[in-house]
C-alpha cells in the first residue's frame, strides 16, 4: 500500500532549516567581507565566566560542568572556583602580552559576587558578554516566556550596573534556546547572541521584535571539548587552533575575511601545566600576518559595515 502524496507536504518547508529566521545562505557564495586593516582572519576569543551554585537545578536541565556528588560537593564547587580566582587572570595575561581585546561571557553572579573581576575587565578593555544568571539559568523549550524574558533582563541589569555599560551580546549556557529565545533577546535590546553554531561568519535573524545577529561560536573548537570531553592534550589542542587558522587564511585569499572562534574555559585552560602552550599558542597567532584579534562586537560592527 502506498503513501497518500500528501503525506508528505509539509507547509514549512523551506531550504535549509523550516522557520522564517533567516534564509539558506552558502558561505562561498556570499560578498566578501572585509576585516580592518585588510586581516583576513578575525581572532574571537571568548572566556565563560561561570558561577556553579552548589545546588544545581535540574529545571530544565543541568548546565554541563555543574555539581555531581552528594551535597556538599566541595570537589566541583572549588574546581570551578579556580577560574575566578586564578585561571581567568592567567589567560587574560596571555592576551594582553599581545595586545588582544577579547570577550568574557559572564554570569550576572559574576557581577554581583566578584566586582572587582569586572572592574578589571572594564579596565582592560575587553567585553562583556551575558551569560546567563548564573549555571542554574538553563533555558530550553520547557521554561515559561516569562521566566525566561526576566532570565535575561537580570543578567543584563547585574552585568550593566557592574560594568556601566549594558552588553551587546548574549550566550546562553551550553548555547541551549527555547523558540522564544531570539526575539526576546531582540527584545531585550540585544545585538548579537552566540548560540547557533552552523556557520563562521555572522549572519542576520529577522524576529517578531526586530533583528538580531548571530556570531557563531564553534564549540568543537573549545577547550571543554578538546580537552575535557575527548580526553586529549592541551598540545593537541593548540595544533588543532593552528591547523584552523590555517585553513581559514588559505580559504580567505580565495574567497573573503574569515572568523576563528576560541571559547576558553578558565578552570581548564588555566591550569599551570596547560597555560604555557596555550600563550604559546596565542604568540603564534597574534604573529600571523593576517590575524586579527577582536570582540564580539568589534567584529560585528566590522562586518555590519561591510555587508
Amino acid at each position: 500500500m502506498s503513501l497518500d502524496p500528501s503525506y508528505l507536504e509539509y507547509p514549512h518547508r523551506r531550504l535549509g532549516m523550516d522557520h522564517k529566521l533567516y534564509p539558506y545562505s552558502n558561505l562561498f557564495q556570499r560578498p566578501p567581507v572585509q576585516w580592518p586593516g585588510e586581516k583576513s582572519v578575525a581572532i574571537w576569543p571568548v572566556i565563560c565566566l561561570e558561577w556553579f551554585p552548589m545546588v544545581p537545578s535540574d529545571t530544565p536541565f543541568r548546565a554541563p560542568g555543574h555539581m555531581q556528588t552528594a551535597y556538599p560537593d566541595y570537589r566541583h564547587y572549588t574546581a570551578r572556583e579556580y577560574g575566578t580566582r586564578i585561571g581567568l587572570f592567567r589567560l587574560l595575561d596571555a592576551f594582553e602580552a599581545v595586545g588582544a581585546r577579547i570577550s568574557v561571557a559572564c554570569n550576572g553572579a559574576i557581577a554581583d559576587r566578584y566586582p572587582a573581576i569586572i572592574e578589571a575587565l572594564v579596565k582592560g578593555g575587553h567585553e562583556i558578554v551575558a551569560h546567563s544568571t548564573d549555571m542554574n539559568g538553563t533555558i530550553a523549550s520547557g521554561l515559561a516566556e516569562a521566566d525566561e524574558r526576566a532570565l535575561i533582563a537580570a543578567s543584563l541589569d547585574a552585568l550593566e550596573k557592574a560594568s556601566g555599560t549594558r552588553p551587546r551580546g548574549w550566550l546562553s549556557i551550553a548555547r541551549s534556546q527555547s523558540f522564544a529565545t531570539p526575539h526576546l533577546l531582540a527584545e531585550a535590546g540585544l545585538d548579537y547572541m552566540c548560540d547557533w553554531v552552523n556557520d563562521e561568519l555572522p549572519y542576520a535573524m529577522t524576529t517578531e521584535a526586530g533583528g538580531i545577529v548571530n556570531m557563531p561560536l564553534n564549540h568543537e573548537l573549545s577547550d571543554r571539548q578538546i580537552i575535557n570531553v575527548q580526553q586529549q592534550s592541551v598540545d593537541s589542542y593548540a595544533t588543532q587552533m593552528r591547523d584552523a587558522y590555517g585553513w581559514l587564511a588559505h580559504e580567505a585569499e580565495a574567497h573573503s575575511g574569515r572568523m576563528l572562534p576560541m571559547h576558553l574555559t578558565p578552570y581548564i585552560m588555566g591550569l599551570p601545566y596547560r597555560i604555557d602552550a596555550f600563550e604559546a599558542l596565542v604568540r603564534w597567532l597574534a604573529e600571523q600576518p593576517g590575524a586579527w584579534f577582536a570582540t564580539g562586537s568589534e567584529i560585528l560592527d566590522s562586518w555590519s559595515a561591510s555587508t
